[in-house]
């Protein structure tokens, strides 16, 4: 069936690629994202691209109700726009930490506040939030990143409790490495914070570990591992709770579920060098 689909984070990466797909299986497909100029490649495939800016009230509101206005439902909400911040706990400003929680927890929150209603009066939908295997397991200076995934985790699956009897449902999607703009948005501002202070070298380990992992041949998944697992869960009648797909997501999950907590610090500790 043809369903009307919002993805948020649709500019770049999983996003785009989730938001392509679904255009080219014949759904109505509206594409959000601060940067417009980056989606027009789903607007002349034939989908919608509208400007949101997931931590501002008045832009999340505006872009509800235009689809509601154009198309009198929303079937499904891909909660996808994100973002790291890694640091020390102690270099890493509240600010950006606040910063960190309002795009990848309240914004995501909101926007799932402003769809729910639409959802309920069809007594249908289906809300796909996109955490990470991050959500699961930890990283050095990953503290504020990692407590955001980890929430979101907790957050979905009370929603889905709370929305069960309406005839919605919550999918967590946990991705792994996957091919993207992450680490060059992680990198450059995890030096920054921490040059001259005592992280630093652990900083510098933790970037030249990122960027030679990320070199090595099919170190990460592309995209589309992660759109073609969306469609499935929107194709389901009954899908997952969660769905756990790319690069090192199943065998890092699995090995944290595993060892004791020193002996998985140990493990992570050991790909720092």
């Amino acid at each position: 069936m043809k369903k009307t689909i919002l993805i948020t984070g649709a500019s770049s990466g999983m996003g785009k690629e989730t938001a392509l797909q679904l255009i080219k299986e014949g759904h109505i497909v509206y594409g959000a994202a601060r940067r417009l100029e980056n989606m027009q490649e789903i607007a002349d495939l034939g989908g919608h691209a509208i400007h949101m800016d997931v931590t501002d009230e008045n832009s999340l509101s505006q872009g509800v109700d235009q689809i509601i206005k154009e198309k009198g439902r929303i079937d499904v909400l891909v909660n996808n726009a994100g973002y790291a911040v890694y640091g020390s706990v102690e270099d890493v400003t509240m600010e950006d930490a606040r910063k960190q929680f309002d795009v990848n927890i309240f914004g995501l929150a909101r926007l799932t506040q402003l769809v729910l209603p639409h959802m309920r009066s069809q007594e249908s939908g289906t809300i796909i939030n996109i955490s990470s295997m991050g959500g699961k397991i930890y990283t050095p200076l990953g503290a504020w990143y990692h407590a955001t995934k980890h929430a979101l985790e907790g957050w979905s699956d009370c929603l889905r409790l709370e929305t069960k009897p309406f005839g919605i449902n919550v999918v967590i999607v946990e991705p792994g490495l996957i091919a993207s703009e992450f680490g060059e948005v992680l990198n450059q501002p995890l030096q920054e914070r921490s040059r001259g202070g005592a992280y630093e070298d652990l900083a510098s380990k933790i970037v030249k570990s990122l960027e030679a992992s990320y070199a090595k041949p099919n170190a990460s998944s592309p995209s589309s591992v992660i759109s073609k697992v969306i469609s499935r869960a929107i194709q389901s009648k009954k899908p997952k709770t969660r769905y756990v797909a790319g690069k090192m997501a199943k065998p890092v999950m699995m090995m944290r579920r595993l060892l004791s907590d020193r002996a998985f610090d140990k493990l992570i500790m050991s790909q720092v060098k």
